[in-house]
Formats: structure tokens, sequence, C-alpha cells
């Protein structure tokens, strides 16, 4: 009796209860206006501002919230990556040696989509103060935002999945500080680190801004204040995340003496002559750039770029037999997820070719005013970054599978004879 009664009110409120499908219908809905909102507010602040200054506030505005967007464009991607390896045979949990308390892509997506949220509505509520005369107000806006950030990395408690902060600023710190033996998150975060040094660059120069109470103004046209855009320190940091790697392949040479991490570490090293020759834009005479230095940032261009695109084909995703790329008689090894389907190939080394010269162009620190072209080879890189974890991650995955005893065909296991695959981690 009583659970037929329960049972007569319990169903009709589980009938009443909306459905997932209609959850997320309103969801997206909900997004959608926000961002329409946020577009018309933003656009209709700009509009207000004075013509003559708008392009160098806006210059500005994309200084503070350009990295920001990267990186929650990065976790969107990473959120891909992700879903995919979940869909495949790869278990990214054992390859980046990390528990059962991981962040699925869903998680990681809810993330990015809260970034998402926040990112665009502070720029938003920037703008708009700033419009209206609040310039005060308005340069708290990202101040605000940055601490946020900052602090919710670094908050103690078990909320906001505090396992998985602390695993990426334990890996920034041995990243940072390679005096240890470089694991597979090690390395992987650092090279990832590489695509987002104009990131790191920007995040650089907006600190510095807030720090010197410049935030809001446009003390950045003065060459010589503390945040110019003449600084020495643009180019310091944009060399970070190469030297970072450099350390780590030598700190691999000394535990393994594989005389291939010596070769990576000078393919790092070639990136350094890029930035350091174009920052000397601003600290010389232009005949002399012109005549002299120019020539010079052209070539290391050219070296660096066509250096890391051989290491990404040949070495990090291991297509180095032209029979795995270009001959399907039978499924290669090489691509659990993709099962060598041809396009795919001509598609990741076509486009990785290109998006490597036109990072190296981007890594010149005299071009830093074409923000616009800057953020959206900024932007194009992410997205090669995005494809070349799908194949070095798969690399590893085969690897660790081979040493685990998993059988394979005969021609695979000539072919790894031939490659020299080890059981430890390619760094």
């Amino acid at each position: 009796m009583i659970a037929d009664t329960m049972k007569n009110i319990v169903l009709p409120m589980e009938k009443a209860m909306p459905s997932p499908t209609f959850l997320w219908r309103f969801k997206v809905v909900l997004f959608l206006m926000w961002g329409l909102t946020c577009c018309k507010v933003g656009w209709d602040s700009v509009m207000r501002m004075d013509a003559n200054l708008r392009d160098l506030f806006l210059y500005e505005a994309f200084l503070y919230y350009n990295p920001l967007l990267l990186v929650t464009m990065m976790v969107w991607l990473w959120g891909i990556n992700l879903w995919v390896f979940l869909q495949s045979s790869i278990s990214y949990p054992k390859i980046f040696e990390i528990d059962q308390n991981h962040l699925t892509h869903k998680e990681i997506w809810k993330c990015s989509t809260w970034m998402t949220i926040l990112v665009p509505t502070s720029m938003t509520a920037y703008l708009y103060l700033y419009s209206h005369g609040e310039v005060s107000l308005a340069a708290s806006q990202p101040v605000l935002l940055y601490i946020l950030f900052a602090v919710i990395m670094i908050f103690p408690f078990d909320i906001f999945y505090l396992s998985s902060r602390y695993f990426i600023l334990r890996t920034l710190w041995r990243i940072a500080f390679p005096l240890q033996p470089i694991s597979f998150p090690d390395f992987f975060v650092a090279d990832i680190l590489t695509s987002m040094s104009k990131v790191l660059s920007d995040l650089e120069r907006s600190v510095c801004r807030m720090v010197n109470k410049q935030v809001a103004t446009i003390a950045w046209l003065e060459a010589d204040s503390v945040c110019g855009s003449h600084s020495v320190a643009i180019p310091m940091v944009l060399v970070l995340p190469y030297l970072w790697r450099l350390l780590q392949c030598l700190r691999q040479y000394k535990d393994t003496k594989d005389k291939a991490c010596l070769l990576n570490a000078l393919k790092y090293s070639t990136a350094f002559p890029v930035i350091f020759l174009s920052a000397l834009k601003y600290h010389v005479f232009p005949e002399k750039w012109t005549t002299v230095y120019r020539p010079l940032w052209l070539f290391s261009s050219l070296i660096n770029s066509l250096y890391s695109f051989y290491w990404d084909i040949t070495r990090d995703w291991d297509l180095s037999g032209f029979s795995r790329i270009f001959k399907f008689n039978r499924q290669s090894a090489v691509s659990n997820m993709i099962y060598g389907r041809q396009w795919i190939y001509f598609w990741m080394i076509g486009s990785n070719f290109i998006l490597r010269g036109s990072w190296t162009y981007k890594l010149s620190a005299h071009l830093r005013h074409n923000y616009l072209t800057v953020f959206a080879i900024t932007l194009l890189e992410m997205f090669r970054r995005f494809q070349w974890i799908f194949f070095r991650v798969e690399k590893e995955w085969n690897k660790m599978t081979r040493s685990g005893g998993i059988q394979l065909v005969e021609s695979e296991k000539e072919e790894d004879k031939l490659l020299g695959t080890t059981n430890t981690h390619d760094v």
C-alpha cells in the first residue's frame, strides 16, 4: 500500500522533470544569448570611444585578454583530444601516469565553458566601463580576473579538482627546474608551452603593467617604460619554454646517454637566434637591421622551421618509414585511431609544414604590434599542437603496448628493430 502510494507520487515527479536533452538545449540557448549580449555591449562600447584612440585602446585590451582567450582555446582542444582517446584503445591515464581521479573530457569541457564565460564577460565590462569614463573600475577588471585564476590554481582545499590542479602545478615546477629524471608529462607539457611562448610573453607584459599600475593607460607606447614594447623581458620570456626543453633534453642525455637527446636539444636551441635577432630591431639603427640582422633572422627562421618539421615527422610521430605513410595494403601500426586513412597523413604533414613556418615567423619580437595577425598565427599554432598531440600520444601508447608483450604483426616488429624502439619514454 505504502509502496504503491510512493510510486504514484514519484512517477509523476519524474515525468515532470525536464529531460537531459531539454536541459542541454536550454543551456546552449542561454550561452548563445550571453554571447550575443557581450558582443552587442562590447561593440557599442568601442564605438563610443574617440576614433583616434580606439585602435590604441583595443591593442591594450587585447594584450590583457588575448593570453587567457588562447589558454581557454587550448583547454577546449585538449578536451577534444581526450574524447578521441576515449573512443580509441589508448589509455592516456597510463601514459601520463595519473590516477583514476583524473579529469575526463566532459570535466575539461566544463572548465573551458566557465573560462569561456568569465574571460569575455570581464573583457566586456572592461570596454563598457572605460567607454563610460569609469577608468579606475575598468582597470580593475583584468586585475580581478587574473587574481581569480591564480587563486583557483593554488586553492589548497579539495574543491575545483584539487588533485588535477596540483598535478599541473607539480609538472610546471618540474619543467622550470629539471633536476630530476624527465617523465612523459614533463616534456609533453613543456612541448605544449613552446607553442604558447607568445601567451607567456603577453602574460608577463600584462602582469608587469598591473604591478606598475599602467592598466587602462597608453604607457606601453613609451619605448623606455618598464613594461614598454621595447622591453628586453619580451624576448627573454619568449625563449623560456625553449630553454626549458633544451635543459630537459640535456638531463635526459645525462640519464640515458642517448645521442638523439643532444640532437633534440639542438633543435630547441635553433629558436634562440630567431627570437633575439628579431628583438635587435628595437636596439639598432634601421639601416643595420635591414642590411645585417634581418637576413640573419630570415636564415635562422628557415633553419628552425625545417629542423622542427623534420623532427616532428621522423621522431615525434615516428613516420620516418615511407611505407607507413604511403602504403596502406594493411593497417599501419602507427595509427590505431585513424586506421591508415591516407588523406589524414597528407593533411598532417602538409599543415604541419606550413604552420611550423608561420609559428617561427611569429616568434619574431619585432612583429608584436601586428596583434590581429599575431593572434591568428598563435591560434593556428594551437591547432597544429592539437594535431601533434594525437600522433605523439599514440606513438607513446604503441611503444608501451609493445613493451607490454602485445602481439604485433611481423612487419611491425621488423620496423621496430630498424627504428630502434626502446621501452623508455622517448623525449
